[in-house]
């Protein structure tokens, strides 16, 4: 009975092993295409065309608003989707992307952290991880080609809206 128990074990053990490395084994637009909080963002990223750009070497650190983080925008976003305004698309998405792999655990309270766009997002860690306003609510989601960070709200740069 004991070596059915452990056989058991061993068995699901090598089950959660092989689905964390499957995870691992998409990059950043695949997993956040897998995740049905991210439909806006998916959309948003295949309109401003950074797709290959984020399905890259990387690493990537992507500070990813859910689907309600970008409903709280209202029409802006329906705005930001259409061609025209593709420029300020990708500046708002770039925002939302640091350069390298950066855990939860490497941030630091009051670190100023370029971003792809070119400006600055503000760690704040007094009061629950946060990037400028926007809290993180999920932490460290490891993908093949960086980490992805779910905040609550869409963070803008300064003149784009």
């Amino acid at each position: 009975m004991n070596y059915l128990k452990s056989a058991f074990a061993s068995a699901v053990i090598l089950a959660l092993s092989a689905g964390a490395s499957q995870a691992m084994d998409k990059d950043i637009v695949d997993t956040a295409a897998g995740n049905a909080d991210f439909e806006t963002l998916v959309a948003a990223v295949q309109a401003a065309g950074l797709v290959e750009t984020l399905k890259g070497e990387g690493p990537f650190t992507v500070f990813a608003p859910t689907d309600e983080a970008f409903a709280a925008l209202g029409g802006t976003v329906d705005e930001l989707l259409k061609p025209e305004n593709k420029d300020k698309l990708v500046a708002v998405l770039t925002y939302h992307v640091v350069p390298g792999k950066v855990m939860s655990s490497d941030l630091t309270d009051d670190a100023m952290v370029a971003t792809v766009e070119g400006q600055e997002v503000k760690i704040d860690l007094d009061n629950g991880a946060m990037v400028n306003d926007a809290k993180i609510t999920t932490a460290d989601i490891e993908t093949s080609n960086g980490v992805i960070h779910v905040i609550d709200k869409v963070i803008v740069p300064d003149g784009v809206l």
